[in-house]
């Protein structure tokens, strides 16, 4: 029996890991433009992190989690998420106190155990941002303003940002407990998750794609009527901030994060390309993490993004470079020269490309065309005694007669 990847573990093959590459280019470029670093934290942390940071009540912990004890007795977790481990070890190596302001970049696989579908694999990957150290709604709007940047760098115009604002410790609890009043007025209408949560995380029910919680929680009140004077300051601010660079977002005040660290501003790049997983890439504002985990009172905001959801995105647009030039010979004589030929044009950052078996003329050419390349040169025992040859132009069948050396290769390929 052949061995196959395990279920909602999937392979990346070359067909598409150009556009994987494209997006993690377009990340690394935008992001470090931002003045933004890149950190790279273990898969593997201790499960009692996630326990504190994500929430005991949050499905993730309670249901999604791959964890084990290994054979030190210790109990592990593969990361079901990046902010918890970048914070870990932000003050593990005390960063803040090199600077409280860090402005950090992380790229790499998560795990949750649920449902394979579309998009959404028990192995997926994420590619994140962290502001620490900074209250001001200015670092919420630089933040937002990147991520958008970020889908006009890799060609995308179609997600749309919306935000939202979740309050803080002073003024949720009495949303909650308003909110946990209506729900309780309609909890047999709710799906068995919602009610298992009602008393632990009741806003989550807002979030539920189940058509009859949507339905029962269509009247429910709006976290925006009861923010304090500071949160919906600090929410203006980012509104206005946003409207001043031009950046355009819609308000939903319906959105919650499944995380328990969230407080404040909440945002989402959401989509109607994928079905009812529209967002792409989702965050907000942790303001009690930091302390939460161990460190000092420092505030932080950030947001990561679904690589996969993202190469939906893109569809099939390819992204490898095709070979710039083919070379096809005509013995094994002829083979060793264009190979010699071919080590020196790579050294220029030319891609090159030729056959290694000894086909023949019109399989090369076939191998050529399918490659895509650019320009295809045959090399036969009268090309090498000459030292020229014919280069043609894939597109549209033009020829050049040059010499083959490397400086005249490279003029004819510029």
């Amino acid at each position: 029996m052949a061995i196959t990847a395990i279920k909602g573990f999937n392979d990346i093959l070359p067909a598409e890991s150009g556009r994987w590459q494209h997006i993690e280019q377009a990340a690394r470029r935008v992001f470090e433009l931002n003045g933004f670093s890149e950190i790279r934290v273990p898969i593997m942390e201790k499960t009692d992190l996630f326990c504190r940071s994500i929430g005991d009540a949050t499905d993730i912990v309670e249901k999604e989690m791959y964890s084990f004890v290994d054979k030190g007795e210790n109990s592990v977790t593969l990361r079901p998420e990046g902010t918890a481990g970048v914070m870990r070890a932000f003050i593990e190596h005390k960063l803040y106190a090199q600077d409280p302001v860090a402005k950090l970049y992380y790229l790499g696989p998560m795990f949750r155990y649920e449902r394979p579908q579309k998009g959404r694999y028990r192995q997926f990957h994420q590619i994140g941002a962290e502001i620490t150290g900074v209250h001001d709604p200015l670092a919420d709007a630089q933040v937002l303003n990147m991520l958008v940047q970020f889908f006009r760098e890799i060609g995308l115009d179609e997600p749309q940002l919306q935000v939202n604002s979740l309050g803080c410790p002073e003024c949720r609890p009495a949303y909650r407990a308003a909110l946990i009043e209506f729900l309780e007025k309609r909890v047999d209408a709710l799906c068995e998750d919602c009610r298992r949560r009602l008393s632990t995380n009741p806003l989550r029910a807002l979030d539920c794609k189940v058509p009859g919680c949507i339905e029962a929680t269509a009247g429910a009140p709006s976290v925006l009527d009861s923010l304090c004077t500071g949160c919906d300051e600090h929410f203006s601010g980012v509104k206005r901030y946003l409207e001043l660079t031009g950046t355009s977002y819609s308000i939903n005040p319906r959105m919650v994060r499944g995380l328990d660290y969230y407080t404040r501003t909440t945002f989402e790049m959401v989509t109607t390309l994928l079905g009812s997983q529209s967002a792409v890439a989702a965050g907000g504002r942790y303001d009690g993490l930091i302390s939460q985990l161990g460190g000092p009172a420092i505030p932080g905001i950030g947001f990561a993004m679904g690589v996969e959801r993202v190469a939906l995105l893109l569809g099939e647009k390819a992204f490898t470079r095709p070979p710039d030039l083919f070379m096809a010979t005509l013995g094994s004589g002829e083979r060793a020269f264009a190979f010699n030929l071919m080590h020196k044009l790579l050294q220029k950052g030319i891609r090159v490309e030729m056959d290694y078996e000894g086909k023949s003329l019109k399989s090369q050419m076939r191998r050529a065309d399918k490659l895509g390349a650019r320009y295809c040169a045959v090399i036969g025992e009268s090309e090498v005694a000459s030292g020229r040859a014919v280069f043609k132009r894939m597109a549209d069948g033009g020829q050049v007669e040059a010499a083959m050396e490397v400086s005249e290769v490279l003029e004819i390929l510029s």
